[in-house]
């Protein structure tokens, strides 16, 4: 251990750190290392006191560490109003520290978790410690490990009295773009934790997305992956700059030292996946709002992994499949336009999301906002997200982004790509679910009239839930089993 880790990592019985952050694998290590170099004092508790060490001997030159082996000590280590930050595994892991820690703590003192928890379970714990006078921050965290050490995207919701407290020292940790952080207080009880789902949901479309448009160039055009990588190295140079396409050419360019083959073909094709985009759809279902990109994401990671079904399936008639396309050019940028329009709509659809969500619990979650602490740090970091903010500055009303003079324009420019890439993978048999289902609900939007007439009509029919019509207010029923006319509900 170094002479400075050996100084800090002295049990203090005085109250000098600032916060402190228990659960100290990756995540929890690098944030403590983040808030130390920026000059706080963070006090250290892990169950594992060999993690502490672990951290102390590794980086105790960070800064000022206070080494805590008991929750007790932990919590006297801090000064008042006390602040810990929870890094654990979601579920009843957090729930055991948070209880433990709430018998350590007095009322004013404030408990921070920064793990992917469900917001429904943040609004209970938020609930439940308010009863014992202490404050509790659902924050969401974004930016994976590279960000958490060096400035992540933080989502704090909770009590608006603990962000005067807790607030500063976040945004000195935060990414920072054009010199504002990436950090926010985003509303009351679950309400950042909603939003850290719903970003997490975006990033499930995006990236699907994104393996569709590799997908289409590899199998549509035939193109080897080394050339698909320097695409997508040339797409991060324009319109389409973000992280996860930046991080799709270097995935793509990486090759396997064993067989020399690119590593993407030795990597088994089933996608994991942790829960938030799964939280993301049933959430969006119980809102009644239509994240269809996000649900095609989540499918299609639910398909991959579905080996014994797929196994079996192989061989089955594909039918007469078209020809690929004759202009390789032509149709990569057909590509990369039908990619932009559809991380649009998974964008359009996130936020539509996130303000039903708020206001379903009186949350007043700013759009604008959202998209200004989206713009570092966070994995679905995009150029985009600086319009995505002028269009919610201009209009924060704005229906849809699909409607703001930007994107509208963006989209028009691109829809005739965007069709021929849909009809393409369907006529050659490659699966483009989430463009497919994105054009769909661009189609839903726009349209003038849908079937949805119809629906209500076979609706009232079998179960009498009546309809409505297009020329007079009211409910209406038609008697079907009788004379069917027309009676007022």
């Amino acid at each position: 251990m170094t002479d400075a880790a050996s100084t800090t990592a002295q049990s203090d019985s005085a109250a000098r750190a600032q916060i402190g952050v228990t659960g100290l694998a990756v995540m929890g290590s690098n944030i403590a290392r983040n808030l130390a170099r920026h000059g706080h004092t963070v006090a250290l508790h892990n169950r594992s006191i060999a993690k502490t060490d672990a951290l102390l001997e590794k980086h105790g030159d960070d800064g000022d560490f206070v080494r805590t082996e008991t929750i007790e000590e932990f919590v006297g280590a801090l000064q008042r109003p006390r602040r810990v930050l929870i890094m654990v595994k979601a579920g009843d892991a957090t729930d055991a520290v948070i209880e433990e820690l709430a018998a350590a703590m007095e009322p004013g003192d404030i408990i921070i978790d920064g793990g992917n928890a469900l917001y429904t379970d943040t609004i209970r714990r938020e609930r439940s410690l308010a009863d014992r006078g202490l404050h509790f921050v659902g924050a969401g965290i974004s930016g994976g490990e590279e960000g958490a050490l060096n400035g992540p995207s933080i989502m704090p919701g909770g009590p608006a009295e603990s962000y005067k407290s807790l607030g500063p020292l976040l945004e000195s940790i935060a990414a920072q773009v054009d010199g504002v952080p990436c950090c926010t207080h985003i509303g009351p009880d679950g309400s950042g934790h909603f939003v850290k789902m719903v970003h997490n949901g975006i990033e499930y479309a995006d990236m699907q997305l994104i393996g569709e448009a590799y997908d289409l160039m590899r199998g549509a055009l035939g193109m080897p992956v080394a050339e698909i990588a320097e695409v997508f190295a040339e797409w991060n140079t324009g319109d389409l700059e973000s992280y996860l396409v930046e991080i799709t050419a270097e995935v793509l360019r990486q090759v396997d030292a064993e067989t020399g083959k690119p590593l993407v073909d030795v990597i088994v094709d089933e996608a994991g996946q942790k829960g938030t985009g799964r939280w993301t759809v049933k959430s969006a279902l119980d809102l009644g709002i239509p994240t269809t990109g996000i649900a095609e994401a989540v499918f299609a990671r639910a398909l991959s992994s579905s080996r014994a079904t797929r196994d079996a399936a192989v061989g089955l008639a594909s039918g007469a499949l078209g020809a690929a396309p004759t202009d390789k050019a032509a149709f990569i940028n057909d590509i990369k336009a039908a990619l932009y329009a559809s991380k649009v709509v998974a964008y359009a659809q996130g936020f539509d999301q996130i303000a039903a969500g708020s206001a379903e619990y009186g949350w007043d979650v700013h759009p604008g906002d959202l998209a200004t602490i989206w713009r570092g740090g966070c994995i679905i970091r995009a150029q985009f997200l600086n319009r995505i903010r002028e269009a919610y500055q201009e209009n924060p009303a704005l229906p849809s982004l699909l409607v703001a003079p930007y994107f509208k324009a963006a989209v028009e420019d691109g829809i005739d790509s965007w069709r021929r890439v849909v009809s393409t993978a369907a006529a050659m048999g490659i699966p483009a679910p989430a463009f497919g289902s994105s054009l769909a609900y661009y189609d839903g939007i726009r349209a003038e009239r849908l079937p949805a007439a119809l629906t209500q009509g076979l609706r009232d029919f079998f179960g009498a839930h009546t309809y409505r019509r297009v020329d007079k207010p009211g409910a209406f029923h038609t008697l079907w089993g009788e004379d069917r006319s027309e009676v007022e509900s």
